[in-house]
């Protein structure tokens, strides 16, 4: 996947992320709330520690900001050979992941972020499925995927919980 360009929608920025944005990468990486079903939060001085100055940037990875301000992340990665759906054999699947500061949740933004990232993804890899992870008793994720119009593949246990896995695939290039 190519560098992620930034992309703007109703309420939205989407963008690579900037040294300005490691508070809020610290404060989503050290959120209770966001780590309760993506395997735990970590401590706010293990983060302080762990992130450089200028968080991160790589393909397919987006900071998600409303009014000026980091508010979470949207990433489209691929699995890896030992986490692979099956949903695409020969490759690695693009996967869709968010994280939103509990405070920006309830809004729209993810699905209005998660939307606007799929759309660039669909022109980018025409025909490509993405693959979508989360853990079935997250009922805010569970209703997302459905929104976003990803389909069940299959259910599976890991890190101690139910997974869901859905796929999206966009509409065949006319």
């Amino acid at each position: 996947m190519r560098e992620a360009p930034v992309i703007r929608t109703g309420r939205l920025v989407l963008r690579a992320p900037e040294a300005r944005d490691r508070a809020a990468f610290v404060a989503l990486f050290s959120s209770p709330e966001v780590g309760a079903y993506t395997g735990g939060h970590r401590t706010r001085a293990e983060c302080e520690r762990a992130l450089p100055e200028t968080p991160g940037r790589r393909p397919g990875l987006f900071v998600v900001e409303h009014e000026g301000a980091m508010i979470g992340t949207v990433e489209l990665g691929r699995r890896d050979a030992e986490h692979r759906s099956r949903v695409r054999p020969d490759a690695g699947e693009a996967e869709l992941g968010y994280l939103l500061l509990p405070e920006a949740w309830g809004y729209g933004f993810a699905a209005e972020a998660c939307a606007a990232v799929l759309g660039w993804f669909a022109e980018t890899r025409p025909g490509e499925p993405v693959v979508l992870c989360t853990q079935s008793a997250n009922a805010r994720s569970m209703r997302l995927a459905a929104r976003l119009g990803f389909t069940e593949v299959r259910r599976f246990e890991e890190w101690g919980a139910e997974q869901w896995m859905g796929v999206w695939s966009p509409a065949p290039p006319a």
